[in-house]
């Protein structure tokens, strides 16, 4: 082969390889490349931070609006025996928190630690969830002050809130003076039945104190079903009713991301 062929060839495979190296090596990449995960610790595919926002069901606290805890209270139900309830805001619509440990102390008036309780909740999207303690044993020793707070990080993730769909109606009020009651109807209004429920009631001073509370459970209601709840104290409320607020409770659904 002459020197012009041999140059020839050389010039032919430069070019192919040229090519392949520019058009071929991308395209390779991109089919042999691993697909962007919410797991693999990379910020990528529209998330605002690791592995979260964008279309990852856990969500980025920093693009969140701050929920709060409104108030914590006990309230005295017989002696040596109290309820506990924190009341908690999430403005969130479609942030919840699929479960959370907290704690809560009870202390007297000397700020002595006379009794604690520790449990689990879920965080409803958009709204109030209640977490109702109740018969705390403080051993015959008053309550003074009770404080709450989370035990275990608060994970936010993308959930629907499903106690929308539970219709309140017909509150009822009974027997003030002597053992209270109060009956609500409850109505499954959506197409889907509901399981696991619990209610939480708040009873306030026209002022807007809250100074008695309680908590009942469904085991569910099917689509369109309704049912009566009541809640029962067994000591009178020498305090002035003034409102009367039942709170449905339902475990958000996760929901996937955009």
């Amino acid at each position: 082969m002459s020197w012009a062929s041999r140059r020839r060839t050389i010039y032919a495979i430069g070019v192919i390889l040229f090519f392949l190296i520019v058009v071929g090596g991308p395209l390779l990449y991109s089919h042999l490349k691993t697909p962007p995960t919410c797991t693999d610790g990379i910020r990528n595919q529209g998330e605002t931070s690791v592995d979260k926002g964008g279309p990852c069901p856990l969500l980025d606290t920093s693009s969140l609006s701050p929920s709060a805890i409104l108030w914590t209270r006990s309230f005295y139900v017989r002696s040596g025996s109290y309820d506990a309830v924190a009341y908690i805001q999430n403005p969130n619509q479609e942030a919840g928190v699929r479960a959370v440990s907290y704690r809560f102390g009870l202390y007297d008036e000397r700020n002595v630690l006379i009794a604690e309780r520790t449990g689990t909740t879920f965080l409803m999207p958009g709204g109030i969830t209640p977490v109702f303690e109740g018969a705390i044993d403080t051993g015959n020793r008053v309550v003074s002050h009770t404080y709450f707070d989370f035990t275990t990080p608060v994970i936010w993730e993308r959930m629907a809130d499903t106690s929308g769909a539970v219709a309140i109606s017909n509150t009822q009020i009974s027997d003030i003076t002597t053992t209270p009651r109060v009956t609500a109807n409850v109505q499954n209004t959506s197409v889907a039945g509901i399981r696991s429920m619990t209610f939480v009631v708040i009873i306030s001073d026209p002022a807007g104190n809250a100074f008695a509370a309680s908590q009942t459970a469904l085991t569910g209601l099917a689509a369109g079903e309704s049912r009566q709840v009541i809640f029962t104290w067994p000591s009178p409320f020498n305090i002035t009713v003034g409102k009367v607020q039942i709170v449905p409770l339902t475990a958000p659904r996760p929901v996937q991301g955009e």
